[in-house]
């Protein structure tokens, strides 16, 4: 049963909304919405597959209005609990803003074909290794680079930046662009995750993502939960070939200096991941090299 929002509360919700949706998503979501009897299943599966529209289902039904025990991840959940009307009302708020120019479609095509991509293997790789929840590990594919359309906003050169972290071979990606912006894409990541709700084990592995040789050095045994997931992530970004999306790199230069330590923690070998390559791949899932 579908708790109805307000105008009101749905546009103060959707202040600070700054990542475009998908112009696609929200196409095939307009025509869902005018069928005789609309598929909430389709319209979840539809928001699931797209930031923006996920972040915002998110922050609705984890903000106070809702009083809910615990924060939730899943889009399916969360749409159920929102109900049709109002799920169609944050859309067409939504879709208002989404309005881009082609250019600007075509240079966050990369941002978004990857994080699709990231989250339905990272909740595969979750329920391989057996981790409790792969809902939780589809939102932290999902979100986990929600910085970067914000850094493309923010900074004209931020693609070449990015790239040129994903070229060094010893430091982390995010130095080169501490050093050029004074931040990076996984704080502003950190901090979208919270404005949306999400649970505090995601936020605070969406700021560590580019942090992992640290933290894996690190066998004291606490915070396994969030390790897990970490090294989901990084594995899920290792087999759809971030480094070369979104790196423009042949070579993955990160996962070269973590991949012992992650697939020593969750018990997988390199001839796991190149037999997960190909499965994905065989369900169309872009991988690398």
């Amino acid at each position: 049963m579908g708790t109805e929002l307000t105008s009101d509360q749905i546009k103060h919700i959707l202040q600070g909304i700054k990542i475009p949706p998908q112009p696609q998503i929200l196409v095939d979501l307009q025509i869902e919405q005018v069928m005789p009897d609309p598929d909430m299943k389709q319209i979840a599966r539809l928001i699931s597959q797209d930031v923006g529209l996920s972040g915002t289902m998110l922050k609705f039904v984890n903000s106070p209005f809702f009083g809910l025990a615990n924060k939730i991840t899943s889009i399916e959940q969360a749409v159920s609990l929102l109900g049709l009307n109002s799920v169609i009302n944050i859309l067409n708020g939504l879709s208002i803003k989404g309005e881009m120019s082609d250019e600007k479609i075509q240079a966050m095509t990369r941002f978004w074909d990857t994080a699709n991509d990231i989250a339905m293997v990272c909740a595969t790789v979750a329920k391989q290794i057996g981790f409790s929840s792969p809902d939780e590990a589809y939102a932290m594919g999902l979100f986990h680079n929600s910085g970067i359309p914000l850094m493309m906003q923010r900074f004209e050169n931020y693609i070449s930046t990015m790239e040129e972290g994903y070229a060094e071979t010893e430091k982390r990606i995010i130095d080169t662009e501490n050093s050029t912006f004074n931040t990076n894409h996984a704080v502003v990541g950190y901090y979208t995750a919270k404005s949306w709700n999400l649970p505090l084990t995601i936020c605070d592995v969406i700021a560590e993502h580019h942090n992992a040789e640290a933290i894996f050095s690190n066998k004291d045994g606490k915070s396994q939960e969030k390790k897990t997931l970490l090294a989901i992530l990084k594995i899920a970004e290792h087999i759809c070939g971030n480094y070369s999306i979104l790196g423009g790199q042949s070579v993955d230069h990160e996962w070269e200096r973590i991949s012992n330590d992650i697939l020593e923690y969750v018990g997988l070998s390199t001839y796991d991941i190149e037999d997960m390559k190909e499965n994905f791949k065989d369900m169309g899932i872009s991988v690398g090299h």
